[in-house]
């Protein structure tokens, strides 16, 4: 087996390992971000689409409501008891929607997994190289 001689001083070797550290240290920074950017996007996504069914069944249901408390009216309801009647129902289904849109959004993983897997293999290397 073959042996190299490094002719650096150790003042040298610091001054690389320093590099070698601050080089690291900028890359596991920007995997950080990226990742961080990563799971904001997927968050936004299921944001965005409790944002957008809530304005859309708005929409709707506000037409709903009117034909079906007209529709109760017509049956021979008194017209606050058609609009009460109306109202519950909506008010459920608008729950049921908006619990549905807050799971997705529990659902998911924010952590920054990859990172800390990597800033952890980072700190095992930085100690051999130590040794």
């Amino acid at each position: 087996m073959a042996t190299t001689r490094d002719d650096r001083t150790l003042g040298e070797m610091f001054a690389e390992l320093s590099r070698q550290i601050r080089t690291l240290i900028e890359q596991e920074v920007l995997l950080a971000k990226t990742e961080v950017a990563e799971k904001a996007s997927q968050m936004s996504r299921s944001l965005g689409l409790v944002i957008v069914g809530a304005l859309i069944a708005y929409g709707g249901v506000l037409a709903i409501i009117a034909s079906m408390t007209l529709g109760l009216v017509t049956v021979g309801l008194s017209p606050w008891v058609a609009a009460l009647a109306s109202g519950a129902l909506t008010a459920g289904i608008g729950y049921l929607l908006i619990r549905s849109g807050l799971s997705a959004l529990r659902r998911q993983d924010f952590n920054p997994r990859q990172t800390v897997a990597a800033v952890k293999e980072d700190a095992r290397w930085l100690k051999s190289q130590a040794k």
